[in-house]
């Protein structure tokens, strides 16, 4: 008898799901999940832009077939979505990191803004396609450093260029899902997923308090910190990844129009955590790297969460882990990679099921 808390990966299996961005850090978690439950995945993006990276330690090169592109050529996006012929698109492919998008505003808002046009539009063209699900942030919100979390109906904004950028994301969504309406035949049916920010092992992204971490104890050196009392929506990268794969599976339900909306998918835990409350808990599980802290940091949000009870009560969404677990299972991935490099994969695919294994309990 199918448990009900696992009819999402019931529902994927055998679906053929193309992963744009499956080279990044949460595309590695997400398509050794979509392969574990039996869906057939094919990536488009870019060859992986850190050394080390999560598609290279887990070996998803030798068994995802693989488009490498860029989402800004639309032609080759859609002549990989034409070949593929996928039921679904996972779209993650993006300038994600905020510091970046400052010293390189143009393109960030090509590849997060007219790159997400490009997807849609490729998806509009291959009959096949049933759903997208996109990926944008907790920070297309205007950002009013209230003490109330944000609800998916408030106004979007952005002043910094990945904020902005991110934004117009969804300005693009919003009028593709109603130019080409999902019920009418026109397209596929859209649904936009607004996640905090996430950690868990196999992120080496520059600029990210895990990554830094790691380096500064791998390398010896000194981890330069920003804003040590900013809080932040922490959550594991599996708990986003879970999100994506129930919505994913509600597009190719008998009633998609249930999920194509957006949807916020932020922490549970009442507990707010500071970047210096969350590097504690890291250093109690591993070691303290030598600390520095930044004179002039850049603009960037103090406060910032998340009203995720919409996921919550429609769609049964629950991170598994609270903070404190999350912290501890990713310096536990790091950890053991550092001490066995070829056991990435093992170890990812463990906590996977260990994930899997705590939905619903």
């Amino acid at each position: 008898m199918m448990d009900h808390r696992h009819l999402f990966e019931h529902n994927l299996a055998g679906k053929k799901v193309l992963v744009t961005g499956h080279t990044g850090f949460t595309g590695g978690w997400a398509c050794l999940w979509l392969k574990s439950i039996g869906a057939l995945v094919h990536g488009f993006s870019l060859a992986p832009e850190t050394t080390p990276s999560l598609f290279e330690a887990v070996g998803l090169a030798n068994d995802v077939p693989t488009t490498f592109g860029d989402i800004c050529d639309l032609d080759l996006l859609t002549d990989a979505v034409r070949a593929f012929e996928p039921d679904l698109i996972l779209h993650l492919a993006a300038q994600p990191l905020v510091r970046r998008s400052y010293r390189e505003p143009v393109s960030t808002f090509a590849v997060n803004a007219q790159g997400t046009a490009h997807v849609l539009e490729a998806a509009r063209s291959v009959k096949s396609v049933r759903g997208v699900v996109c990926v944008t942030t907790d920070k297309v919100y205007k950002n009013n450093e209230w003490d109330w979390p944000y609800r998916e109906n408030d106004p979007l904004g952005g002043k910094d260029p990945y904020s902005a950028s991110k934004a117009a994301a969804e300005m693009v969504i919003q009028s593709y899902a109603a130019s080409y309406p999902w019920s009418e035949g026109k397209g596929p049916a859209i649904a936009t997923a607004r996640g905090g920010n996430i950690i868990g092992g196999g992120d080496w992204s520059e600029d990210r308090l895990i990554p830094d971490f790691v380096r500064a104890l791998v390398d010896g050196g000194t981890m330069t910190l920003r804003y040590p009392d900013a809080t932040r929506p922490w959550q594991h990268v599996l708990a986003l990844v879970h999100g994506y794969l129930m919505l994913l599976a509600g597009l190719v339900s008998d009633s998609p129009g249930r999920y194509a909306r957006a949807w916020n998918l932020g922490p549970q835990d009442p507990k707010h955590h500071s970047v210096r409350d969350v590097l504690e808990l890291l250093a109690a599980h591993w070691s303290r790297p030598q600390l520095d802290y930044m004179d002039n940091p850049l603009p960037e949000a103090g406060a910032l969460a998340l009203d995720s009870s919409l996921a919550r009560n429609q769609l049964g969404w629950q991170p598994v882990w609270d903070t404190e677990q999350v912290v501890a299972e990713t310096a536990a991935w790091y950890r053991d990679y550092y001490a066995n490099p070829v056991a990435a994969r093992d170890i990812t695919l463990r906590q996977i099921a260990s994930w899997r294994g705590g939905i619903g309990a």
